[in-house]
């Protein structure tokens, strides 16, 4: 019994009627998944990474490393969710392994920091894109963010299956859009071009090339965590969470691999790396201009489609953080009829449009939210990997229906590797990162202030 006074509330939520139902098909949470995942980072990265590795063999080599990566992690995250499934998805993990004050410090940055600006920069990337077709004003690109961010947040009000059907619709677009731009670069290629026989006239040195590579498609791969926070929502129960996020690791690396073959087919490993919008160059070099009209389409519709996913999960977290936390009880409102979490997604959506409104006074809205979340991303994602290693040591008996293959070894290789982006986040740092970590700074001092009023309510739990 004095065990259990040290769990947070959202433990209880099966016992209670506010609740989460079990609700989603194994379906459902792969497109969710699979939608977050795959957004307008595979027409950014590949450049970048081209540029880094020089040759066409090691530019593939470090996408199939990058879904071997994202696999250990996805496992790791798998052994968690079955074994402790809860709406608040790391938070619930981190509140085991590490205790209220840490899983305090983790909510506040993921409701400020971390969903919120990866809402707010998904939303720039529409917006971008919606003021090349129309520009609205000198702020257009925000107005369009703003006006995306709400939209969302309303049709995800309405319940959990307009969410998620919504998001089938986004992503069935989406991988249509995909497919075109596939069978474009592997048929449509000019008849001289051999991307095997190319590499880069630069010199390149393995280690730094794995390196900086690997930070940029590990960050195209980033997204696949948020299937934690639906593991209380699986049909079945959350012995299912194996199977979506291993699957959809497996089909998302399958993607990325056939997008970049089809990159290399018509532009070979020089034209990538020279390419400042690889997609639209590729289109255009295959099938005309109107290609690259189609690409910017396609963009923006993964831009809305990892939008809808991310803010549908990330008022999950906030809905646990209400259950814990007396004076955020605010968003401890869950609607059984629609089985969504209004008030959490509704201060979600207020702190996104909040964030967009600061980005727009920034060179670019787009930078400036990945410089501020960054950071803070890559430090609670080691420390759940760490969470894994303390909970198997602290509740050894726990019910773990999916136990990670290789343990200790896998989980280690997945926090060598979540430490190294930590770093290299930091290594370049710009305003946006000091400013998040200001921010984060912020939460302490609000726990500071709400621990006594929290104490009676966490103290006296059975």
């Amino acid at each position: 019994m004095k065990e259990m006074k040290k769990l947070p509330h959202s433990a209880a939520l099966s016992a209670q009627t506010n609740t989460p139902k079990q609700v989603l098909t194994v379906f459902d949470a792969i497109v969710m998944i699979v939608g977050i995942v795959v957004g307008a980072g595979i027409f950014r990265t590949p450049p970048i990474v081209a540029n880094s590795t020089g040759t066409w063999e090691m530019f593939l080599f470090v996408w199939v490393l990058g879904g071997a990566i994202s696999l250990i992690g996805a496992m790791c995250y798998a052994e968690l969710s079955t074994a402790f499934p809860s709406a608040g998805g790391e938070y619930h993990f981190l509140y085991r392994a590490f205790g209220r004050h840490f899983a305090f410090l983790f909510a506040w940055a993921r409701m400020s920091i971390i969903q919120t600006g990866s809402i707010a920069l998904l939303a720039f990337i529409v917006g971008d894109y919606m003021s090349e077709f129309y520009r609205l004003s000198g702020y257009s690109s925000s107005v369009y963010a703003i006006v995306v961010v709400i939209g969302l947040t309303i049709t995800n009000i309405i319940g959990v299956h307009v969410g998620t059907g919504t998001q089938k619709l986004l992503v069935g677009l989406q991988f249509s859009g995909l497919i075109v731009l596939i069978i474009a670069g592997l048929f449509f290629a000019p008849a001289d071009r051999e991307f095997a026989a190319q590499t880069l006239a630069t010199d390149v040195d393995f280690s730094m090339a794995i390196g900086t590579s690997l930070i940029m498609v590990l960050l195209t791969f980033g997204g696949w965590n948020e299937a934690g926070y639906i593991s209380s929502e699986m049909r079945g129960g959350s012995k299912k969470m194996a199977t979506v996020m291993i699957a959809g690791i497996l089909i998302i690396t399958a993607i990325y691999l056939l997008i970049n073959f089809a990159y290399l087919n018509v532009l070979g490993i020089d034209g990538i790396a020279r390419s400042e919008a690889v997609g639209v160059d590729m289109m255009r070099t295959a099938i005309g201009e109107r290609g690259a009209v189609f690409i910017g389409l396609l963009v923006m519709l993964a831009a809305l489609t990892s939008t809808n996913a991310t803010i549908f999960t990330g008022a999950r977290t906030n809905y646990a953080f209400g259950k814990d936390f007396s004076l955020l009880s605010f968003m401890n409102v869950w609607k059984t009829g629609r089985s969504t979490p209004v008030n959490a997604l509704l201060t979600q959506g207020a702190i996104a449009t909040t964030l967009i409104v600061v980005g727009s006074f920034a060179r670019s809205g787009f930078e400036a939210m990945v410089n501020f979340t960054a950071p803070i991303f890559w430090f609670f994602i080691l420390c759940t990997g760490l969470a894994l290693f303390v909970l198997r040591i602290r509740e050894p008996n726990a019910l773990r229906p999916f136990k990670v293959p290789l343990y200790p070894v896998l989980p280690a290789i997945f926090c060598l590797a979540s430490a190294y982006l930590l770093y290299s986040s930091l290594l370049f740092a710009g305003m946006g990162t000091w400013l998040g970590i200001g921010v984060l700074l912020l939460g302490m001092v609000f726990f500071f202030f709400t621990r006594k009023n929290n104490r009676s309510k966490l103290d006296h739990r059975t």
